[in-house]
C-alpha cells in the first residue's frame, strides 16, 4: 500500500506540471484556433533563459536571485511566444493559410528553437544544467513515504496557478473575451473584442506556463535541464487532447490522468515486463488513443452539432 501511495503522489505532482503545459495548448487553441507544436521549443528556451540569467546576469547565493532569474525566464518565454503569434501565426492567418499549414509551420519552428537550446547547452560546457531551484534534493519522510520538496512545490504551485487561471478566465474581461472568441470569432469581433490582443495574451500566458513547467520537469529526481527537455512537452500534448482541446478543465484532468498513468506503469515496470522495457514512455499516447476511441472530442471537449 505504501508503494502505491508513493507512486500516486509522484503521479499527481508530475500530472500537475503536465496540466500547466496542457493548459498552454488549450488556451492557444481557444484564442487563435491553432494547434501549436512549438510549445516544446518555447518551454526549452524558457528553461534555458532561467539557467543563463542565473549563471551570468543574476549571480548571488540568496534564493531571491533564483526567483529573479525565473521571472526573467518567464518574461523571455512570454515575449517569444507573443512574437511567434504576431510575426508568424497571424500573418499566415491573414493570408488565409489553413490550420494544418500553420500547425506544420509551428512544428518546423519547434525544431529551430530546440536546436538553439541544444547549442546553448553545448556552449555551456556541461551536458546537464542546474537551474538552481531552492528545493534541491531535499525530501520529507511521512509514514514511510519519501516526498521530495520539489514534488510538493510542483503540486502546490501548479494547483495555485491553475486555480488562479480558472478564476481569471471566468470572471475577468479578458477571460470573457477569450471565451467569446473561442465560441464565434466573427461575432466576437463585431462586438468590439480585439482578437489580436486576446491571441497575444493567450500565447504569452502559455509561454509563461511552459517556463514554470520547465523548472519542475528539471527538478529532483530529474538530473537537470538538457537539450531534450523540450521534448517532455509532448507528453502533455496527449493530456490536452484526451481532456478536450477546447477545455481548460479537460487539460487539468488530462494532465493528472497522464501523470498518474506514467507513474504507475513506471513504478510497476518489473511486473509488466510483457509490455516492454520502457512502456511508460508511450503510456500517455496509449491512454489518449483509448479515450479518443470512445470520446472523439476528449473527455470534456465540446461536441459539434451536426444535421442528421
Amino acid at each position: 500500500m505504501k508503494t502505491f501511495a508513493q507512486y500516486f503522489i509522484d503521479g499527481v505532482s508530475v500530472g500537475a506540471v503536465y496540466a500547466l503545459i496542457a493548459l498552454g495548448f488549450v488556451i492557444i487553441f481557444k484564442a487563435s484556433e491553432v494547434v501549436t507544436f512549438a510549445h516544446g521549443g518555447v518551454l526549452a528556451i524558457g528553461g534555458y533563459l532561467v539557467y543563463y540569467t542565473r549563471a551570468h546576469w543574476v549571480t548571488g547565493r540568496s534564493q531571491l536571485y533564483f526567483w529573479l532569474s525565473l521571472a526573467l525566464g518567464i518574461l523571455g518565454a512570454a515575449l517569444l511566444a507573443m512574437l511567434v503569434d504576431r510575426l508568424l501565426v497571424r500573418r499566415m492567418q491573414g493570408r488565409n493559410a489553413t490550420i494544418i499549414g500553420i500547425s506544420i509551420m509551428t512544428l518546423g519552428l519547434n525544431v529551430i528553437l530546440e536546436t538553439l537550446t541544444v547549442q546553448g547547452v553545448a556552449k555551456s560546457g556541461k551536458e546537464v544544467l542546474d537551474l538552481r531551484n531552492p528545493w534541491g534534493i531535499k525530501a520529507f519522510r511521512v509514514g514511510g513515504l519519501v516526498i521530495g520538496q520539489a514534488r510538493i512545490a510542483a503540486l502546490l504551485i501548479g494547483a495555485t496557478i491553475i486555480a488562479g487561471l480558472f478564476v481569471w478566465l471566468k470572471y475577468t474581461d479578458w477571460g470573457v473575451s477569450m471565451r467569446a472568441a473561442a465560441t464565434d470569432r466573427e461575432a466576437a469581433s463585431l462586438m468590439g473584442i480585439r482578437l489580436g490582443r486576446v491571441s497575444a495574451a493567450a500565447w504569452a500566458i502559455a509561454g509563461a506556463l511552459a517556463t514554470i513547467a520547465a523548472l519542475f520537469l528539471t527538478a529532483s529526481p530529474s538530473p537537470g535541464f538538457d537539450g531534450s527537455t523540450g521534448l517532455l512537452a509532448f507528453k502533455a500534448f496527449p493530456a490536452a487532447i484526451l481532456g478536450g482541446l477546447d477545455s481548460p478543465g479537460g487539460a487539468l484532468a488530462g494532465g493528472l490522468i497522464v501523470g498518474l498513468s506514467e507513474a504507475m506503469f513506471k513504478g510497476y515496470a518489473n511486473d509488466l515486463t510483457f509490455l516492454g522495457s520502457n512502456f511508460s514512455a508511450v503510456v500517455p499516447y496509449v491512454v489518449m488513443i483509448a479515450v479518443l476511441f470512445f470520446r472523439p472530442t476528449g473527455l470534456f471537449g465540446t461536441k459539434e452539432a451536426r444535421r442528421a
